[in-house]
């Protein structure tokens, strides 16, 4: 067996044991939706774009499948991606800072990632991948890979200070939009440059 077939061999093994983690079953039974974890782990070796972001949602938990919800219809957008080209593993690679939807509280909102899952998988899914560029989308995931204690907006309007490689997003969640019609630099200035990048990563 050759080097190639090697790898994507323990990347299959990796992805295999993250889909069968549980973890966090007691976690996610004491929530407010009682749920069960549903890792949706999505990568192989060869994925030239990885987009780190922060957990699934509930459709993307009853589905399987990650960005599958008004969240991922806008970060298509602003990637400038469809679907086909989006969902294809071989080269972009969803690799959140939990793989598992974390649930609601009692208010309704979204739990945050529990540490737990980056500090078990993160470590071997950075080495089983070798992008030529990162998103990182929200600041879980800026935290993590840039060390960054700044706010998130600091961190994103900064991109210039990161690329090529790594660009950092904010969250495309309808709970952002605010953030947006704030932020008009970030559809002038730093779009045109992702769409550029990810069109020059995927070919």
């Amino acid at each position: 067996m050759g080097s190639e077939d090697t790898r994507a061999q323990a990347t299959a093994e990796l992805s295999a044991r993250i889909t069968a983690c549980r973890i966090c079953a007691e976690r996610f039974a004491a929530t407010a939706t009682r749920h069960s974890p549903r890792p949706v782990a999505w990568f192989a070796p060869g994925a030239r774009l990885r987009i780190v972001g922060q957990a699934p949602g509930m459709r993307v938990h009853e589905t399987g499948l990650p960005f599958n919800d008004a969240s991922g219809d806008r970060l298509r957008d602003w990637m400038g991606v469809d679907r086909k080209s989006f969902y294809d593993k071989t080269q972009v690679a969803i690799t959140p800072m939990a793989f598992c939807f974390p649930g609601y509280d009692a208010k309704g909102a979204d739990l945050p990632p529990p540490r737990i899952c980056a500090a078990t998988w993160h470590d071997a899914v950075d080495a089983a991948l070798a992008p030529a560029l990162t998103l990182l989308v929200g600041g879980y995931a800026q935290r993590r890979y840039l060390g960054t204690k700044r706010r998130m907006t600091d961190t994103v309007a900064s991109f210039a200070d990161h690329g090529p490689g790594i660009i950092p997003l904010p969250h495309p969640s309808w709970r952002n939009t605010g953030w947006l019609k704030k932020n008009p630099w970030f559809e002038a200035d730093l779009l045109p440059v992702l769409r550029t990048r990810v069109a020059e990563v995927l070919g």
